[in-house]
């Protein structure tokens, strides 16, 4: 999922794609790939595992060419391996793909009635085969890729190489990064701008649905249906630093703009399909284990925390297993009730939080098995658990946490649907249609930030509050209590999060015409009784501030602002509703000047009680 580098120029291919490789190690990966093309003949060289077995491989069988793609990669489908590693081979085509094909198993299926042969567990390959039918019935390379690309839902950006055109290069984006570098008679594509600023300073960042053409003669840009499109150029001048940045102005912003990757990575080799079921390679627990489970405790701290209440909800509905959440401060010093038949689920980005560790170490001592959910490979608390899910979010610079929130969410789920099918309370074709609702998810998050620019207009006006109250109901009411946590942490503006049927128990006292109160409303079951709620803080004069989906885009009349989501399945609400509480506590902080990456008081990691 994570790395594309593609060249065309004068000098040798491989030396340049596996430099730019390198410099997308950040981006994480499982293996590694490369391919040239030298008089009409492409050669491949694959392996497994770090960039390092890769090298070691093309000392000793050196790819040479003028022309070649480059991946690394985690696994979207099929396991890592380097029969599942890019490029992937159809015929004279050769792709690199970035992304999830949501109907690569309708297009397998009628590529297999063609008569095509697939080797691998990919959805990449699928690619390649499409682009190799279109090719054979005596289309061009080009519009090949192009009547290819019209058949495929989901997320891609791609690289492509025609044994029969040597002298072309295709890349094509819809959903995932994807950037083109001119130099002096030479051209890069890659995922990010790393990969070539020690080439090229000259970029243009490619939209949706847009294809670029490299070939000796020049670089040509132009929409899915070959209406040729004028690009900028931009010269790049960052500072290390803000490479880094990869030109936000804070990490935080970013980090909220990487979470349809880091999703997708977190979903990445994890969905059986065909099985119905998800597959958790470090969770080491088997069917028996997890379906003699009698009890199950989320632990977690800050954050962390309101991603376990979410998950108490997905586990209960999905497993029908009782759940509590403890606060990880908390936990060792109650006593609790712990045996052989309970499991412990740890949540911690950094997997060094001691209080997260310390309750670890409880819950063990008492006999009880225990894993955890964490975004740091080889972290303490993942190296003294039983089991590991990690949400590969990436590095997470910015103090108040983004990606790894939903990345944590997103595993709580995908554990909820192992779960369900260890213990018989969910079926292959219930678990079958919530993994297709998870591929739509990074698409989905991709149009929930589309809402940035009408957040930012509201954050002037709202930054002079000195009190926020955020409402929800359900299992959206930990993501208020995550939205207050957000702008308390960086814009030091005091937030409370409830239930919004607890309203009457007591916040509704502080209500008046200077207290915003965001209200998350999707439309779901609950939908009324939450308008019902928000109608109270409207009686009493209150600032409201709607999130919301579907029907609730009517209430725009009953509020100061709305801001809609997409519809989707009601489990992956949580996460879409993140998106605006984590952009709406950037805005306002940025307006307020405060320190939005290293807020004060604050640090990225509490390693200590």
């Amino acid at each position: 999922m994570c790395g594309i580098v593609g060249y065309l120029g004068n000098q040798e291919a491989s030396p340049i794609i596996l430099d730019g490789l390198r410099r997308l190690e950040y981006r994480g990966y499982d293996s590694a790939g490369i391919a040239t093309l030298k008089d009409n003949k492409i050669r491949v060289a694959r392996a497994e595992g770090k960039l390092i077995n890769l090298e070691q491989r093309l000392k000793s069988e050196p790819l040479s060419g003028t022309r070649g793609i480059g991946h690394t990669r985690w696994a979207p489908h099929g396991r890592p391996s380097e029969i599942n590693a890019h490029p992937h081979k159809a015929g004279s085509i050769i792709v690199v793909h970035n992304g999830i094909i949501e109907n690569y198993l309708i297009l397998k299926e009628k590529l297999k009635g063609t008569g095509h042969h697939f080797s691998s567990e990919t959805d990449t390959e699928i690619i390649a085969h499409l682009i190799e039918e279109h090719y054979k019935a005596g289309n061009g390379f080009e519009a090949a890729v192009r009547q290819a690309l019209e058949e495929v839902e989901g997320a891609y950006a791609i690289a492509v190489l025609c044994e029969d055109e040597p002298d072309c290069l295709i890349a094509a984006k819809q959903g995932s990064p994807l950037v083109v570098g001119r130099g002096e008679d030479e051209y890069f594509v890659a995922s990010d701008i790393p990969a070539m600023l020690s080439h090229t300073r000259q970029m243009v960042f490619l939209e949706d649905g847009e294809v670029v053409i490299f070939t000796p003669q020049g670089v040509r840009y132009s929409d899915l249906s070959g209406k040729d499109l004028e690009k900028v150029e931009k010269t790049i001048t960052w500072s290390p630093l803000m490479a880094e940045k990869g030109g936000y102005k804070h990490f935080m912003l970013k980090e909220i703009y990487e979470q349809p990757r880091a999703i997708a990575d977190t979903i990445a080799g994890r969905l059986r399909e065909d099985e119905g079921d998800i597959y958790l390679k470090d969770l080491k627990l088997d069917n028996q284990q997890l379906a003699g489970v009698e009890k199950i405790f989320l632990i977690a701290c800050g954050t962390s925390w309101h991603a376990a209440l979410v998950g108490k909800f997905y586990l209960e509905k999905l497993c029908r297993i009782p759940v509590e959440v403890d606060i990880a401060s908390e936990f060792r010093y109650r006593d609790p009730i712990v045996n052989e038949a309970t499991l412990t689920v740890l949540i911690s980005q950094s997997g060094e939080t001691a209080d997260t560790l310390a309750a670890l170490r409880e819950a063990r001592g008492k006999g009880g098995k225990v894993v955890c959910i964490c975004n740091v490979v080889d972290s303490s608390i993942a190296r003294e658990s039983d089991g590991v899910i990690y949400t590969h979010a990436g590095p997470e610079i910015g103090v108040a946490s983004t990606k790894a929130f939903t990345t944590q969410l997103v595993a709580l789920l995908l554990f909820s649907l192992r779960l369900g099918r260890a213990r018989k309370t969910l079926s292959a074709d219930d678990c079958r249609k919530k993994m297709l609702a998870l591929l739509t998810l990074p698409r989905l998050i991709e149009t929930t930030l589309e809402l940035d620019a009408e957040i930012e207009k509201i954050a002037p006006e709202l930054s002079a509050a000195h009190d926020f109250l955020y409402l929800g109901r359900g299992n959206q009411y930990p993501i208020a209590l995550e939205g207050a946590l957000k702008l308390k942490e960086i814009s030091y503006i005091h937030a409370e999060g409830y239930p919004a049927g607890e309203m009457k128990h007591g916040p509704i006292a502080l209500i008046d015409e200077q207290l915003p109160v965001v209200v998350i409303v999707p439309d779901n079951p609950i939908f009324d009784k939450v308008v019902s709620n928000m109608e109270e803080v409207r009686a009493r004069g209150g600032r409201v501030i709607i999130v919301t989906s579907g029907r609730g885009a009517a209430l725009a009349d009953h509020c100061e602002s709305i801001f809609c989501l997409p519809e989707a399945d009601d489990d992956l609400m949580p996460i879409l509703a993140s998106v605006p509480m984590q952009l709406l506590a950037y805005h306002v902080a940025v307006y307020k000047g405060t320190d939005v990456d290293q807020p004060r008081n604050l640090a990225k990691s509490v390693t200590v009680e």
